[in-house]
Formats: C-alpha cells, sequence, structure tokens
C-alpha cells in the first residue's frame, strides 16, 4: 500500500502548491534591488501565494511562510539563455531544488543577514545546502499534509506554531525551514536558541551567571524565526541601493473629489 499513499500524497502536494487565485502580493523591491543587495548565506523570506502559504501564515501568525537560501554563484551557470539558480529551497512536491531569483521577485520578501558569520563558515553554509539539492521528501504520510487543507484551524493561539511540528515527518520538514536551520546550526550559528542561565559558584563575582546556549531541534523552525531573531539582521535593498526621498519624482495631478496636495482641511 505504500504506492498508494505515496501518490495520494502526491497529488495533495500538488494540490496544496497550487497559488491562490485571489491572492494578491505585491513585491516591495524590485528584482535588481534584490540582486544587489543579497549575499551568499542570506535568507530570502516569501509571503507565499500558495494554499500551503495561508496555513502556516496563520499557524505561525507571520506574514513570512516561505525562505531561501541565497547561494551566489556556488551553482553551474546553465545554457545562457537560462537565469542562474541563485536560491535553494525545500519544496513540498519536488524537494530540494535551485531556482532564479526571477521565481519569487515578484512576491513580498525580506532579506535576512547572519550577523558576524565568518566568510569560511559563509562558504560552510552555502555548501551544506548546495550539497543537498535533488534530495527528495517522503510524502506517503498523507495525514501529516492533510491537516493543511483546513488553512485556519479552530486551534488555540498557543497551540498553532505546535501544529507545524505534528509529526515532524518528511512533510513537515519539507515545509518549514529545516533545512535552512540545519545549514547554519551545522556551523553553530545561533537563529533561535534556548538560553539557559548558572549562576555562579562565587557571588562576588564580576558576573553572577552565565548564558548556555542549547539548539533547538531544527524541525521546530518556522520561516518568521529568522525575521525576530537577535542575531539575523534585516537588510531592505531599496535602502542599500541609496534611497533619497528628495529624489522621487510626484504625480500631483488632483483626482475628481478630493483636495490638491498640502491643502488646508476644510478649505
Amino acid at each position: 500500500m505504500g504506492w498508494v499513499t505515496e501518490i495520494a500524497g502526491r497529488r495533495l502536494a500538488r494540490f496544496l502548491t497550487r497559488p491562490v487565485r485571489q491572492s494578491i502580493q505585491i513585491a516591495t523591491a524590485t528584482q535588481e534591488q534584490l540582486a544587489a543587495a543579497l549575499r551568499p548565506a542570506d535568507v530570502l523570506l516569501v509571503e507565499g501565494n500558495t494554499r500551503i502559504s495561508t496555513a502556516i501564515k496563520y499557524l505561525t501568525q507571520s506574514t513570512w511562510s516561505h525562505a531561501a537560501l541565497f547561494v551566489g554563484d556556488a551553482l553551474p551557470r546553465g545554457d545562457p539563455w537560462q537565469l542562474p539558480r541563485v536560491l535553494v529551497e525545500a519544496d513540498l512536491e519536488e524537494g530540494v531544488r535551485a531556482v532564479p531569483l526571477a521565481h519569487y521577485a515578484h512576491l513580498h520578501s525580506r532579506i535576512c543577514r547572519a550577523v558576524g558569520l565568518s566568510n569560511d563558515d559563509r562558504q560552510r553554509v552555502v555548501e551544506y545546502i548546495v550539497a543537498r539539492i535533488g534530495q527528495q521528501y517522503d510524502l506517503k504520510n498523507v495525514v501529516d499534509l492533510a491537516r493543511y487543507l483546513l488553512p485556519t484551524p479552530p486551534v488555540p493561539t498557543r497551540f498553532r506554531r505546535r501544529m507545524l511540528a505534528l509529526g515532524s515527518g518528511d512533510p513537515t520538514r519539507a515545509i518549514c525551514s529545516t533545512l535552512i536551520a540545519q545549514a547554519f546550526q551545522s556551523v553553530r550559528y545561533p537563529i533561535l536558541p534556548e538560553v539557559r542561565r548558572e549562576w555562579a559558584d562565587d557571588p562576588a563575582a564580576a558576573k553572577f551567571f552565565a548564558e548556555i546556549y542549547r539548539i533547538r531541534h531544527h524541525s521546530l523552525f518556522a520561516p518568521r524565526d529568522f525575521d525576530i531573531s537577535p542575531f539575523f539582521q534585516i537588510v531592505k535593498p531599496t535602502i542599500e541601493s541609496g534611497f533619497d526621498y528628495r529624489a522621487l519624482r510626484w504625480d500631483d495631478a488632483v483626482e475628481p473629489g478630493r483636495s490638491p496636495p498640502g491643502a488646508a482641511d476644510g478649505a
């Protein structure tokens, strides 16, 4: 019966990853601005427009439903007419794959950059995730997938996040930020670690306690964790490219029924 559940799982994954027609996403940066701002090992968060994206955003109470890692020129170039594949991601239907930046340039996105990450560790993070391209996910766990058919389940807020890790099987790893979290954990870079304080034996010491970091299990990471992490910097392409509000060109044409710009209220 394994092949039956595998087929059912693949069909369910295909359904969940289809875009929602009524969904309207607005990109806040152009593809060129994103390309200029991104550096290897940057995490690109995306506000997805698929059926499963709605469920992830609801469960995590976040704008972000997907994450990909920018790998720069780590992958060989294809044919001249092909766009360079610079993002690596875990896809529910296709597994770990590389896609061009244009794949997500039309969606609302955010760049998260690991602060202070050395060049050597940055390279190791990229190599870790590139080495896993082609990895497929076992989608026989239909129950693990079927929970996303209900995009807004009636679950108390404090339990919604735990629903993502329910089962912690391959479908969970494919839709969460597990792969990217593992890449950073391979160089012991923190994302949202658990911190335990141990009191010092000598109360007269300058520091009464030491902070001990404990790595969270990678299956518990969601895209929003890179956004709220105190160790990742938010990079905004429009600012990085040199923003000058005085250089903006405004359309001062007055629409019917509206006052001209600068007019006093009630004038």
